[in-house]
């Protein structure tokens, strides 16, 4: 940049920064979780509300909203064995971005996971995956 900013990837406040870096250890956390099999933990990462998008025609494709739905999308991964790996995050505001390595079955690939946050809690997610690889995993609906 010309004025001698650094781009860090979050705004240049002290309160975007702040803001920001709580909300990608809210999203660490939940990955960290997720990896150890600690569901209360990982649960307690979201709004009750939440929504979360993942996409394709895989049988886990869809919108799942609240608590509840989730948990049971959490039960269908954990079938199949699936584990994920954050890489790295970027984070601007209430936006968090994931970039992990996604084990499922015998296949590997990576993903980007958009998470958005309200007040320390995930109320949305929105999951950008190999469809290709999640129908092979999980079969097509």
């Amino acid at each position: 940049m010309t004025n001698g900013s650094t781009f860090t990837g979050v705004p240049n406040t002290d309160k975007g920064i702040g803001m920001s870096q709580e909300n990608i250890e809210v999203v660490k956390r939940g990955y960290e979780a997720f990896s150890v099999g600690d569901v209360e933990t990982v649960m307690s990462q979201f709004d009750d509300n939440l929504e979360w998008v993942h996409p394709g025609e895989s049988t886990i494709s869809g919108i799942y909203r609240g608590k509840g739905e989730f948990g049971e999308y959490l039960r269908r991964l954990v079938e199949k064995a699936v584990a994920v790996r954050a890489l790295s995050f970027l984070a601007d505001g209430d936006t968090v971005v994931a970039f992990t390595e996604l084990t499922a079955g015998n296949e590997m690939g990576e993903d980007v996971d958009v998470y958005t946050l309200r007040d320390g809690k995930i109320v949305r997610a929105q999951i950008y995956t190999d469809t290709a690889m999640m129908e092979r995993v999980f079969g097509r609906k």
